[in-house]
């Protein structure tokens, strides 16, 4: 069974514990050099100070707003997976005796592409505008405009990082995204919603009660989960926006460990309801549609794959817990994982090739490890501290997960390579996160 048990943004507010948060952050900010042939490559991007363009007397809040959207930029494009945030050299600048860098001198600090912001503001608002260069080629190659109230800075920033990872790369970006948790208040666990980075958090249940493995629907605005508000564990889920929480399911014994389909219609879950631990799909009023184990040994934590035509699970029906994938009907059952005494909670990637999973390594820790779906290429992603509950971003670039490397579990996040892992949450004793879709 999934083990039932930020940062705000990088902005000049931060800056005196940098030295902190980036020793949190490099707990493991090493090339990976096990993805092969799938390995990434990353592009190394400048962001430059944002400038105002416009012609009338600005604030000095105005001011501190262009700062502020620049650090949001800044942070996005240093976590996404595929760069590497190139930072400005004061030892380079008063080398050459320079104020601020041209292109050359962005090109000579390794940066293959670099981005520019200019901002005015219209009356209540602020009108951003980003370009991209090529500083090799001395060319700018993409524009875009945003224009959204003040008080939206911290999404006007995170748009543009958003439409920039689309520029590069062609796929959509992340940044507007939000994960949700489970945080120790009291006696009770209650959930939380926050952005991406760890900001704008807000507590989505105030029951008193345990509610865990949240997971949020691709297609509404609900937050399914398990709950033992009735004293037994029962599917409920959570409106985001009117914070109304409702049954979905009650059967006799345990229901565990949901998970939504990738077109939202289906939940595939645990149910004891005859008396062992099978793996059931309901759809999302909560009736069965299938059961698709029936074995004497446990069988949980269900993924889709991301076409939903296959799943992955635990089972110990080897004996121990162990990694299985199976067809979306409960057919094709085969055996995916060999390489570790334990192996639990398995996460398909979107991308579709890797699975990653809880997995007891020969320290005795529980790390994060991946595989891929064939069976081969077994690699372990972290290294210090009990590391459960992962998650994929929708683009599956990035894992979300709970870790004990800091003391009280709290919330990391990394690439799927296991580089660039920091921490999201910094209060409370956090678990179950779920990394939310595309918005």
């Amino acid at each position: 069974m999934r083990r039932l048990f930020q940062v705000l943004v990088f902005t000049l507010l931060a800056v005196a514990a940098t030295d902190a948060t980036a020793q949190e952050r490099n707990v493991r900010n090493i090339f990976f050099d096990t993805l092969r042939s799938g390995d990434i490559r990353s592009t190394p991007v400048g962001v430059e100070e944002m400038t105002y363009v416009g012609t009338d007397y600005i604030s000095g809040y105005d001011s501190t707003l262009m700062r502020y959207i620049t650090a949001v930029v800044q942070f996005d494009v240093d976590f996404y997976a595929d760069f590497d945030l190139v930072l400005t050299d004061s030892f380079f600048l008063k080398l050459y005796e320079i104020d601020e860098l041209d292109l050359l001198g962005w090109k000579r600090l390794g940066a293959t592409y670099l981005v520019r912001l200019e901002a005015e503001f219209p009356g209540s608002m602020i009108r951003a505008r980003w370009r991209l260069w090529d500083t090799s080629r001395k060319q700018q190659f993409a524009k875009g405009r945003i224009e959204r109230p003040r008080d939206e800075w911290r999404d006007m920033g995170h748009e543009i990082a958003d439409q920039i990872v689309h520029t590069l790369t062609g796929e959509p970006g992340i940044f507007r995204t939000r994960i949700v948790y489970a945080r120790e208040v009291g006696q009770a666990k209650e959930l939380f919603l926050a952005d991406f980075d760890g900001a704008n958090e807000r507590q989505l249940t105030s029951n008193g009660s345990i509610n865990l493995s949240p997971v949020m629907s691709p297609i509404s605005n609900d937050v399914y989960f398990i709950s033992y508000l009735d004293g037994d564990p029962h599917l409920y889920r959570v409106d985001i926006n009117t914070l109304k929480v409702s049954k979905v399911a009650e059967y006799p014994g345990i229901i565990a460990a949901p998970a939504i389909s990738p077109d939202g219609r289906k939940i595939a879950c645990v149910l004891s309801r005859d008396g062992n631990s099978e793996i059931y799909v309901l759809d999302t009023d909560g009736n069965i549609i299938k059961r698709l184990t029936n074995h004497w040994a446990i069988d949980t934590s269900p993924t889709w794959s991301p076409d939903g035509s296959m799943l992955a699970f635990a089972s110990d029906r080897s004996g121990a817990p162990q990694v299985y994938t199976m067809d979306s009907d409960g057919l094709g059952v085969r055996r995916l994982t060999y390489q570790s005494s334990y192996s639990d909670s398995p996460i398909w990637s979107a991308r579709g090739g890797r699975i990653t999973f809880v997995s007891r390594t020969p320290s005795r820790r529980f790390d994060l490890a991946s595989i891929d779906t064939s069976g081969g290429d077994y690699r372990v992603l972290t290294e210090v501290g009990m590391n459960e509950n992962p998650h994929f971003s929708p683009d599956g670039k990035h894992v979300i997960f709970s870790s004990t490397r800091l003391g009280s579990r709290s919330i990391f996040t990394m690439d799927l390579t296991g580089r660039n892992q920091r921490r999201l949450t910094r209060e409370g004793v956090c678990s179950n996160p779920n990394w939310g879709p595309l918005p």
